[in-house]
């Protein structure tokens, strides 16, 4: 009788390929939901901590304890502190991969972001479809305004990963945020035809049709694809409404823009930071272009109001002053003098950031909620020069922007309505569709005492 002959079994892999030690069957699928839910921006990749359920392996402590962090909370350090404790006691057991990606958590746990950017650097090079790794390394990028390490990263995992729409993705947006327009527009596109519902990607292309002034045709694009934003993350769907809602201040149409922040991005998670720096950006921008927003700072205020200690990030930290600020709370004051004491002991990748450009922004904030308008001017303008040191995209950075030209317009002053105007003029060429920006430069050109017929373009 001839010897039965059995197949050894293959080690697992996550859903991209990537080699796990991890065995539990349980966790290999919770697994699989972080890894396709991060790229896809799904809800489900906050699965695994949910899930009534335990695993020792180091890998599945690593990802919890990264779960933990994305709460972007005062105290996600310390809830992620003993998962990536009990992570790194067992490392041995993991592989070389995912003894990286622990390593990487680590770093980011203890506040060493460039540490953790190298680590998946590192991780992009020899496992260039770990794209979880990717995505997160992305992210740290993006917190410390670092636009070349977010590309350098999504080209690292070319061309292995183009099989997946998702790569296309992240490879559009650094592109993007490097000024890349046509590269990104092309892989944006890439990334939809493969996989239509690709939010991320059609965040990247509304970003390039925002910048470019082709607004209408962003509108159209976001509303058409809108049907897919299905299953995500409350930052993902709230932050693509966002996007379609600039489109729609711009286009002077601010009662649909102001439907959309009901309806859409204020109040999936109002406790979570991503929503509630998207709820401040989109009334203050409303406001700017003359909608009355009615008493809705007051609810976003409520919400606001325990985050006077975070300082996770100073893009966050910002807009949470600016909020508390239109709402009228004690609390803007508590949060700018915990802002100027933090600064100096802030970790070391985001100290200068908060030092150069977060205290005086912070001063130029609540200067302008209260109305104070030739301080807000002067603080905002030493700290605008350096504004990507605080992370965020060019888009969301673009509200301190259009909060100093208005501080400019409004403080009075004839220098500074000239350098509106210089600023304003460059922005309505690129931009011809905007009547945000031609009504705002028929203001300036009337306080200069030029023709208001200037602000529009000649036929």
């Amino acid at each position: 009788m001839a010897a039965s002959l059995t197949t050894p079994a293959l080690p697992p892999t996550d859903a991209l390929g990537n080699p796990l030690s991890v065995t539990d069957r349980d966790s290999l699928r919770l697994i699989d939901d972080l890894v396709l839910g991060f790229i896809r921006c799904e809800a489900r990749a906050a699965n695994l901590a949910l899930a009534a359920h335990e695993d020792e392996h180091p890998y599945v402590q690593a990802c919890h304890a990264a779960l933990q962090m994305f709460a972007e909370s005062r105290d996600a350090a310390s809830n992620a502190q003993p998962f990536i404790a009990r992570a790194q006691a067992r490392a041995a057991q993991a592989n070389a991969r995912e003894r990286r990606f622990i390593a990487a958590v680590a770093a980011w746990v203890a506040g060493d972001l460039r540490g953790a950017i190298r680590l998946h650097e590192e991780q992009a090079q020899e496992f260039p479809r770990d794209l979880l790794s990717l995505k997160l390394g992305q992210y740290h990028c993006f917190n410390l305004g670092d636009c070349a390490g977010m590309l350098r990263l999504a080209l690292a995992a070319q061309p292995q990963a183009a099989d997946v729409p998702q790569w296309h993705g992240m490879l559009a947006f650094g592109y993007e945020q490097c000024h890349l327009m046509r590269r990104a527009e092309a892989a944006a596109r890439q990334a939809v035809a493969m996989a239509r519902r690709e939010p991320w990607a059609h965040h990247a292309l509304a970003h390039v049709m925002l910048t470019e002034g082709r607004l209408r045709e962003g509108l159209a694009f976001m509303q058409d694809v809108s049907e897919t934003w299905t299953g995500l993350n409350s930052f993902m769907l709230t932050h693509n409404w966002w996007h379609l809602a600039l489109f729609l201040i711009d286009l002077d149409r601010g009662d649909k823009a102001l439907a959309v922040y009901d309806q859409h991005c204020w109040g999936v998670v109002k406790a979570y930071s991503q929503d509630q720096i998207g709820a401040v950006s989109l009334l203050a921008r409303l406001e700017l272009a003359g909608v009355d927003v009615g008493a809705r700072w007051q609810d976003v205020g409520a919400h606001l109001a325990p985050r006077t200690q975070d300082h996770v990030l100073p893009f966050l930290d910002l807009q949470y002053l600016y909020g508390l600020a239109r709402a009228g709370r004690p609390e803007a004051d508590t949060l700018l003098a915990h802002i100027e004491a933090h600064a100096p002991h802030a970790p070391q990748a985001t100290r200068a950031a908060w030092q150069r450009v977060c205290v005086p922004a912070a001063h130029g904030l609540l200067a302008h909620a209260r109305g104070r308008h030739a301080a807000a001017a002067d603080a905002l303008g030493t700290a605008l020069p350096r504004l990507i040191e605080i992370g965020g995209s060019h888009a969301q950075r673009d509200l301190f922007g259009q909060i100093w030209l208005d501080a400019l317009v409004r403080s009075g002053r004839r220098a500074s309505l000239a350098t509106a105007q210089d600023l304003l003029q460059q922005q309505r060429n690129g931009q011809p569709e905007s009547r945000r920006l031609a009504r705002q430069l028929r203001t300036v050109y009337r306080g200069l005492g030029l023709p208001e017929a200037l602000a529009h373009p000649v036929a």
